[in-house]
């Protein structure tokens, strides 16, 4: 025997190499005479036995292989003259049960000392060899077929499973900061691929981080007592994992990619054969699979993006917005498209170079960019024409927006050592009134743009004339709310005083009693009259003015409930509506600590309205604030519950003790019947909660009985009481809505 571990005579090539190769070949190899004798094997053929190699040279092959029938001449004969000799057979050892194989025949020598090689493999090895076949080619259909990466990666771990299902498998792609990103791992726990994800990639984070790291395979025998593993071992055994091999992914400049890794529940020196030849398979397929999503990406973004800006150009632009008309004309939302132009730009151009051009088109997009939020869509058209498509977006806000892209624009910038000042023109069309398709809306817009230049340049200018005239009212009307705060806020006199608090009853439907009221702000202009709150609270949100509006109004309405409680007035208690950005800034909590504290009012007596977008936020300061609402006795109710988002989650996750149900769901309750169903779900949802359900709009006296027979507790509107002056409230108290009001005998307020 040799010291490859392979018998063989003189009689074949004794070079190392052919050595080395016999006996890392995983099928099992013998070697026989013109007899059947057995000259030679390797250790393949041994662990198919079961018995040493030195027991089996000499013996007879034709008397260990059940052929069906078929003697060994048959074999012998066959294959010198090119016939086909018997492709299966039963193997008989040492062993409880013969094994079926594979025979894979192959004359060697002529003559007197011809020698016949037979490979055989059981069908186990077979079965195997055919499912990596499979898996290579089921995993390039999915590439060739478009399908995303983290799809074929996670694809690929499963198919990988099925077949060792001893393992468990991950892939780790590198990503632009040199770190770890869970692609694929799906039978590892959650909780274990989202403590690796993001890790920096370094050689003591595991196999995975010294396989990318070093670039060669990395075999972690025991991960218990592997230093590598020294920063997540605890992690790692407490999952169940004992073992990792790792193999980095390359890509064809031999720079890691990523990794594939085999996960044991157990400790072990090396990988069986078999998962090897699937790893060495993997890896392959990853690394075909990344570069192929990475060249589609590239592909992508030459197609639809600007090389200059990064923006998107006029393809991407046209399907983005054909999708968000045809969803408008689902929803009846309106969809704007803004056309910008540089002013001058071609000056710049001529004058001072194309490289100082494009520096200021760059410099352009980048301010651009800060301005839009997420569904927005800013693409370049080429040269200096840039066009915003805004879903959702009405004449009024475009006209906004358009203000704050001519103020960020015209900051000064220094470029090739000059001081440019950049205007531009805007044009704005509106779907559906200035076109109901993109080609029409474009055409609009560009038309409203070059009207804007006509009349001076670094201006607005809307398509239609109506809404020019509405966007001058919208400034005019900025202009006036800033004006009316600020006498408000300066102690202007009752009777001079802009805005105006009303206060609207919530009743009781079972028993009837007064709940509270709500406090509801109105402005009246010398020269409009009264402003409806649908127009000016938006556009107070939209010019950052709700923040001094809503501190205002909590402390004009606190103060008045304070009044009533001096002169016993029977009011239960106060509702106040506050916007997101009043949370925003931190100091609600305080400031309503303090009214309340001066006033003498109870913390319970107070309910702050928020809206459902305020729930869904992830800013800390604003949890932080609701928290501190709540820890301080405030009741937190959702305004306008239903029309909001999807999501429920957050009535778990936050301290919320009410829910009002928007008018729109109760104005034809008794009409439609497709809104019954809806209430009531949301009814039930507060009962399943322990939450208060609140109605609102409730105009007509079928509405109310529909809506105490579902079991809602508060109702308010018009059939109630419709919003009143504080002084008028006094005096519904003590006439029309006294029967609301509990008498002194029961232990409430008296008039």
């Amino acid at each position: 025997m040799d010291s490859a571990g392979t018998a063989l005579d003189d009689r074949l090539p004794s070079d190392r190499l052919l050595r080395a190769t016999a006996a890392q070949w995983n099928g099992a190899l013998v070697w026989t005479s013109a007899d059947g004798t057995i000259v030679g094997a390797n250790p393949g053929f041994a662990r198919l036995t079961g018995s040493p190699l030195d027991a089996m040279i000499g013996r007879s092959l034709p008397g260990l292989l059940d052929l069906g029938g078929r003697g060994w001449q048959s074999v012998w004969q066959g294959e010198r003259e090119s016939l086909q000799p018997p492709g299966t057979g039963v193997l008989h050892v040492p062993r409880n049960d013969p094994i079926p194989v594979d025979l894979h025949w192959q004359h060697l020598t002529e003559g007197d000392d011809a020698l016949l090689l037979c490979e055989m493999r059981d069908f186990d090895e077979r079965e195997r060899a055919e499912a990596v076949a499979r898996l290579q080619q089921d995993v390039l259909e999915l590439v060739a077929g478009g399908r995303s990466l983290r799809l074929v990666l996670d694809f690929l771990c499963r198919q990988v499973e099925a077949c060792a299902p001893e393992v468990s498998c991950s892939v780790m792609l590198r990503d632009g900061e040199n770190r770890m990103r869970v692609a694929a791992a799906p039978s590892l726990a959650a909780s274990y691929t989202a403590a690796i994800d993001g890790l920096a990639i370094e050689p003591d984070v595991g196999s995975c981080g010294s396989a990318m790291t070093t670039g060669k395979a990395v075999m972690s025998a025991d991960i218990a007592g592997d230093p590598s593993w020294l920063k997540r071992r605890d992690l790692a055994l407490a999952h169940g994992l004992a073992a990792c091999w790792s193999n980095p992914i390359k890509d064809r400049e031999a720079r890691a990619l990523g990794s594939f890794a085999l996960y044991y529940r157990k400790p072990r020196d090396m990988a069986p054969p078999f998962h090897r030849r699937l790893v060495e398979a993997c890896v392959h397929l990853c690394a075909l699979a990344i570069e192929h999503d990475r060249a589609r990406a590239e592909i992508n973004r030459l197609a639809y993006f600007d090389t200059l800006t990064g923006l998107p150009n006029r393809q991407l632009l046209a399907d983005r917005a054909t999708a968000a008309l045809a969803l408008a004309g689902r929803t009846r939302q309106p969809v704007t498209l803004m056309f910008l132009d540089i002013d001058r730009f071609k000056t710049v151009n001529d004058s001072l170079g194309h490289a100082v051009g494009d520096e200021l088109l760059v410099e352009v997009a980048t301010r651009l960019r800060r301005l839009f939020i997420e569904g927005d869509t800013l693409a370049r058209l080429g040269g200096d024409e840039f066009v915003a498509l805004l879903p959702g977006c009405d004449a009024a806000h475009a006209a906004l927006l358009a203000e704050r892209v001519l103020a960020a624009l015209s900051v000064p910038l220094t470029v090739a050592d000059l001081t440019l000042t950049p205007t531009a023109s805007i044009g704005i069309a509106v779907h559906p009134d200035d076109g109901m398709d993109f080609d029409t809306l474009l055409r609009q817009a560009d038309a409203a743009m070059y009207r804007a230049k006509q009349a001076g340049r670094n201006r607005c200018h809307f398509f239609r004339r109506d809404m020019n005239e509405q966007a001058v009212r919208r400034l005019e009307m900025e202009a006036a709310l800033r004006e009316a705060l600020d006498r408000q806020e300066a102690g202007c006199p009752d009777e001079e005083a802009p805005f105006e608090l009303h206060y609207q009853p919530q009743v009781r439907l079972k028993p009837h009693r007064l709940y509270r009221v709500e406090a509801l702000i109105r402005w009246t202009h010398p020269r409009w009259g009264a402003v409806s709150p649908a127009e000016f609270v938006p556009l107070a949100e939209e010019c950052g003015l709700i923040d001094r509006l809503d501190s205002w109004v909590l402390k004009a309405a606190v103060a008045q409930l304070g009044r009533w409680r001096a002169a016993g007035v029977p009011v239960p208690g106060l509702a106040v509506n506050v916007s997101a950005v009043r949370f925003a800034r931190g100091d609600l909590p305080d400031q309503v600590r303090a009214a309340l504290a001066v006033n003498g009012i109870p913390a319970n007596d107070l309910t702050l309205e928020i809206t459902e977008r305020l729930m869904m936020t992830e800013e800390v300061g604003v949890h932080d604030a609701l928290d501190a609402l709540h820890a301080l006795g405030v009741t937190l109710s959702i305004d306008d519950f239903g029309t909001g988002y999807s999501s429920l989650g957050y009535l778990k996750r936050y301290p919320v003790a009410e829910l009002k149900i928007d008018r729109s769901f109760v104005k034809e309750l008794d009409i439609d019947a497709a809104n019954r169903p809806l209430v009531r779900a949301i009814i039930q949802i507060g009962e399943a909660l322990g939450l208060t359900v609140v109605a609102e709009g409730v105009e007509r006296e079928a509405q109310h009985s529909m809506l105490e027979a579902e079991g809602c507790a508060i109702g308010q509107g018009y059939l109630f009481a419709r919003p009143m002056p504080a002084a008028a409230l006094v005096d519904w108290l003590a006439g029309e809505g006294k029967h609301w009001v509990d008498s002194p005998a029961e232990g409430c307020f008296s008039i």
